[in-house]
């Protein structure tokens, strides 16, 4: 792969856009450069069969439609032609605009569609009135995308590279349109590697991007498979919601011949255009942490309605981070087993490990994934690996088909530190990951080994049930003139007249204000006998009230009992979570009764799917398993450095003196 030959294609190409500074804003900038580099690549994949289209092109007027069309496409060799003579070499420099728009309403259907989706038509007519359009069309006309210069997978280099630096010209969010192709090549390999019963000659592998971008993960997962067979055929699907990312995606599938009816364009999420249609491979980086609020009724309504017979019947998470919903999407879409399963390499941010706790829909799919035995293994990803951010990333490997050691198991591997820093920056993106360092991950995974790198866990580690323990209410009781004022401030008690409010103060200043009472049921009988004297009278909540405002927490008062029973004291409420396996009531006797003796566990909240005592809840708490204690420098070193560092501000503060 000739790395500065596309970048020094991507640079000519940038350096088009210095002919629209002034009469375009830089947000514009990539919706022209872009379709007109689409519209130079596929010009020059058209170049060898154009004058056979042209011959057949006259040959075939006046003939059906369809039948012209097939015949066009079989002169092209491709999976798109163009039937108009001339060029962007040969357009007018008279009437530029219309030649163009002629140019480009001669190609197929499908390769008209994309210039649509980046409103081509209405950006010519800008260039046109600007007096721009035939310098613009003229340095197009050579640049050098033929194909035998640059391969498929290098134009997916220069326009990721195109919509990077448009992107950071105009502070939109790159990242949002395609994942580095170091990472792309890295998850493709995880994903793909030891599954040759798939990729036996002469067979169809299907492979689906749900967020597919500019193509990334699809054009590299057919390279990959093309690689190792070239006997295989591979069908490409994916859906992707940006318009112009799905144009430029759809240029590229047309380029390589793939049937282009299935790349769509849309929501994946509320509106599945691939619905019932399941996958050998699937590939995703969905964005990070964004909320689905736009499409939550629809979510939502899939979840309530339909249950495990839709997508979404796990859980759903918070509205705040929608990644886990994509990958319950690609779930959904795998394979039957009995017909050789699916696997799925996802690229996730770290809360989908442990964010949300035991009852929780962000929980409540991770156990789904576990229990189900889906999750094969999770490898992190070095940080400032994409353009956009540099948080810690992980690669997730499902698979519904998993080898028999690996049966019941999740595989762990470290790999952050498997990369190199790269020369120059690009964005955030500061480090990459080489072949050999991918070839390295991969083998750690095939090896399925425990290492200092690779841990492998039962499923059960990652399970564990969430108990309520109770500690009992402990309260003493007292008039005093402190306590009685707090009286007033309760709501119930504000609601009485002033009347009875006095007719209240005045029983209460009637009790002895010295005595410290700590039995509930005690103070009960005199605060009531009290009431009475006075004529009092009070609802069950406007007495409740009273005793709040006249109670205070008391560790050595008498337990509080309701119907004989003791009162939890819900300030004193706490969880702990017990390793899945293990009796709770053993836990508890071991870690909880040795420090508080008065505990119990609430045994009314039991599990939904279980019926057993406690919330189950799931975690992978990755980092804790890598963890390694670096303990602190001597004492002696730190005042060493903390010395030497004085003395330069001394010498620096002394010579700003001097």
């Amino acid at each position: 792969m000739n790395m500065e030959n596309h970048s020094q294609t991507a640079a000519f190409l940038w350096s088009i856009a210095d002919l629209l500074r002034g009469d375009f804003k830089q947000s514009q900038y990539g919706r022209i450069i872009l379709p007109f580099t689409l519209l130079r690549r596929m010009e020059c994949v058209l170049t060898p069969t154009k004058d056979e289209v042209i011959k057949q092109t006259f040959a075939q007027e006046g003939r059906p439609d369809t039948v012209r069309e097939m015949i066009l496409l079989r002169a092209a060799g491709q999976q798109f032609f163009n039937a108009s003579p001339l060029t962007l070499g040969t357009l007018s420099d008279t009437q530029t605009a219309a030649d163009l728009m002629s140019y480009v309403q001669s190609f197929s259907k499908d390769a008209r569609e994309i210039f649509e989706h980046f409103h081509f038509e209405d950006f010519v007519q800008q260039l046109a009135t600007a007096n721009l359009l035939y310098q613009v069309v003229q340095r197009f006309a050579v640049a050098p995308l033929e194909p035998e210069r640059i391969s498929n997978f290098g134009m997916g280099i220069i326009f990721e590279e195109l919509i990077r630096k448009f992107a950071e010209s105009s502070n939109e969010t790159a990242g949002e349109h395609f994942t580095p192709r170091d990472i792309v090549h890295l998850t493709t390999s995880l994903v793909i590697t030891d599954q040759d019963h798939k990729l036996a000659p002469n067979s169809i592998v299907t492979i689906y991007d749900p967020t597919a971008g500019t193509g990334g993960f699809l054009s590299e997962g057919d390279e990959y498979i093309q690689s190792i067979s070239e006997k295989v055929s591979v069908s490409l699907h994916g859906q992707e919601l940006n318009p112009e990312s799905y144009a430029i995606c759809k240029a590229d599938m047309l380029i390589k011949g793939q049937d282009v009816a299935s790349i769509k364009l849309g929501n994946t999420l509320s509106n599945d255009q691939l619905a019932d249609k399941h996958f050998d491979f699937m590939l995703s980086n969905p964005p990070f942490g964004v909320e689905w609020k736009k499409v939550q009724k629809q979510i939502t309504d899939e979840h309530s309605h339909k249950g495990f017979d839709g997508r979404f019947g796990p859980g759903l998470p918070r509205v705040s981070d929608g990644s886990l919903l994509f990958l319950l999407h690609l779930v959904s879409k795998m394979r039957d087993p009995r017909d050789g399963g699916s696997r799925i390499g996802i690229i996730l941010n770290g809360s989908p490990l442990f964010t949300g706790g035991a009852g929780s829909g962000e929980s409540e799919i991770r156990r789904y994934l576990l229990q189900n035995d889906l999750v094969e293994a999770i490898v992190a990803l070095p940080a400032d690996m994409f353009y956009n951010t540099g948080i810690a990333t992980y690669v997730w490997i499902l698979s519904n088909h998993k080898a028999a050691e690996r049966l019941g198991k999740v595989q762990l591997i470290d790999g952050s530190h498997h990369y190199t820093k790269m020369r120059k920056s690009l964005g955030s993106k500061r480090q990459y990951v080489t072949e050999d360092q991918i070839s390295e991950l991969v083998r750690l995974y095939g090896c399925f080994e425990q290492t200092a790198q690779s841990k492998i866990f039962p499923i059960e580690a990652f399970g564990y049930r969430r108990i309520t323990i109770e500690r009992p209410l402990r309260l003493n009781f007292q008039t005093s003139a402190k306590r009685i004022n707090k009286v007033l401030e309760e709501k119930a008690i504000q609601k009485l007249d002033s009347a009875a409010q006095q007719q209240l103060m005045t029983a209460l200043q009637a009790m002895d204000a010295s005595v410290l009472h700590r039995h509930r049921e005690q103070f009960s009988k005199l605060l009531k006998k009290a009431l009475a004297a006075h004529s009092v009278t009070l609802s069950t909540p406007e007495l409740k009230a009273l005793l709040n405002a006249l109670s205070e927490r008391d560790p050595e008062a008498d337990i509080c009992t309701t119907k004989g029973q003791p009162e939890a004291d819900a300030s004193l409420r706490d969880n702990e979570n017990v390793p899945l396996g293990e009796s709770v009531h053993d836990y508890f006797q071991r870690e909880v009764i040795p420090h508080v003796p008065d505990a119990w566990i609430d045994e009314s909240k039991t599990d939904a799917q279980d019926g057993e005592i406690g919330l189950v809840g799931f975690e992978i708490p990755f980092n804790r398993h890598f963890y390694e204690f670096q303990p602190p420098r001597p004492l002696a070193e730190i005042d060493h450095d903390l010395k030497a560092c004085t003395d330069r501000i001394k010498q620096m503060i002394e010579e700003l003196s001097a």
